[in-house]
């Protein structure tokens, strides 16, 4: 079931922001959303091999879907290479891929990780609570992801700009160099079309050699945003920047030629 606003662009935006709390109460407890948690938190235990859940069509679609990249469903043998592989390994295939929404999912189950020994009983007690910890943490980010889905089903934008929101929060928490954030953005496809939008980019620029799209992406963030650094861009201001710039540009390209120049105003203006 679509959540549908009725009108996009800012107006759209803020009245996500408004509705969302009471919105993602009513997602978790939809009839479907609710048998698909529970079944991972009743279920995800006997997972105890990347195998054992990409064998499991149930908790492989909510895992998935957790992490936004349910379209990779059919990709059994791909998942279960990227569960297994050593995130501690710079070389290893998971660390290899630009896209870093493949490294949070491996490393949140932690099927590539060395155990090491301990007592049989310790090892059991602390299983059953990492398994716990991993359902109620995916379970939260399936209801999270599942909102901004059906939000998308009637306005793709403000899935995109919620999905910014969040990941951006997320990078600014990160020790990273922000020319490995930048990396980041450009190597995830959702996040890398807000950022393209707030600044103006054709789809054309992802045909630029990855270091002069850096170059863009940063000059243009300190043109649009203030600021190249996520420490700064992080902030609820500047997220605020990014989603209205992504915002009122969406509603230039699907406005008829005599209605853009409002649209345009408010971009200049910041209204």
């Amino acid at each position: 079931m679509s959540i549908s606003i009725g009108v996009t662009g800012l107006a759209g935006w803020k009245i996500v922001q408004r509705i969302e709390p009471q919105q993602i109460e009513a997602v978790a407890r939809d009839p479907i959303v609710l048998r698909a948690t529970t079944y991972f938190q009743e279920n995800i235990g006997r997972a105890g091999q990347a195998e054992d859940l990409v064998k499991d069509y149930r908790l492989m679609s909510t895992a998935l879907s957790a992490f936004g990249l349910e379209g990779d469903i059919a990709n059994k043998a791909f998942i279960q290479k990227i569960l297994e592989s050593d995130v501690a390994d710079e070389s290893s295939l998971v660390n290899r891929l630009a896209d870093k929404r493949y490294l949070r999912l491996a490393e949140a189950f932690g099927y590539g990780a060395p155990k090491p020994p301990a007592d049989a009983s310790a090892v059991v007690d602390a299983d059953a609570a990492a398994d716990a910890e991993l359902a109620r943490t995916v379970s939260n980010a399936f209801v999270q992801r599942e909102f901004e889905r059906r939000i998308g089903m009637s306005d793709e934008n403000l899935r995109l700009a919620l999905n910014a929101r969040r990941e951006v929060q997320r990078l600014g928490g990160r020790d990273s160099s922000d020319r490995t954030l930048w990396f980041e953005i450009i190597g995830n496809t959702p996040l890398r079309k807000v950022f393209q939008g707030a600044f103006g980019f054709p789809e054309s620029y992802g045909q630029l050699p990855v270091d002069r799209q850096l170059e863009e992406y940063t000059r243009a963030s300190e043109r649009v945003l203030g600021s190249a650094r996520f420490k700064e861009i992080a902030t609820t201001e500047g997220i605020d920047k990014l989603v209205q710039a992504f915002m009122v540009r969406s509603q230039l390209t699907a406005m008829p030629t005599t209605n853009r120049y409002t649209a345009a105003l408010a971009l200049l203006t910041g209204n």
